[in-house]
């Protein structure tokens, strides 16, 4: 349990992060213009993040490496074996992602531009 309340508190910080991220975007002369992606990423051995501080320091590196190329991380879907991703990701273009997925030393299978469909879009 312990741990459990370590890994939330570490990922409340990466929201905490990232926001204050945008927040600095939007008070910068030249505004960057944001774009969603769909990140589809293999590994074939499975992604492996441990839920324990090491796994907190380790999203954590993720999300400032990004922040060097205005990329920021909103969430991943994994599959159960996981050996695919499929992460949610805004940033200036998909160079970008691409550019802060080597530097993180993550795969990059495929980079697709979508938009937001929820039940509540039509209300």
């Amino acid at each position: 349990m312990k741990n459990y309340f370590l890994f939330l508190v570490s990922l409340t910080m990466i929201l905490l992060f990232t926001t204050n991220i945008l927040a600095q975007q939007e008070n910068a002369k030249e505004k960057i213009v944001m774009h969603r992606y769909l990140v589809e990423r293999t590994f074939p051995d499975g992604l492996n993040i441990p839920v324990n501080m090491e796994g907190s320091e380790i999203c954590l590196t993720v999300v400032s490496t990004n922040a060097e190329d205005n990329v920021s991380w909103v969430h991943s879907y994994v599959t159960m074996d996981k050996k695919k991703s499929f992460c949610i990701y805004d940033a200036p273009s998909p160079e970008a992602i691409r550019k802060s997925a080597e530097n993180n030393g993550l795969p990059v299978d495929k980079i697709t531009e979508v938009s937001v469909l929820d039940p509540y879009f039509y209300k």
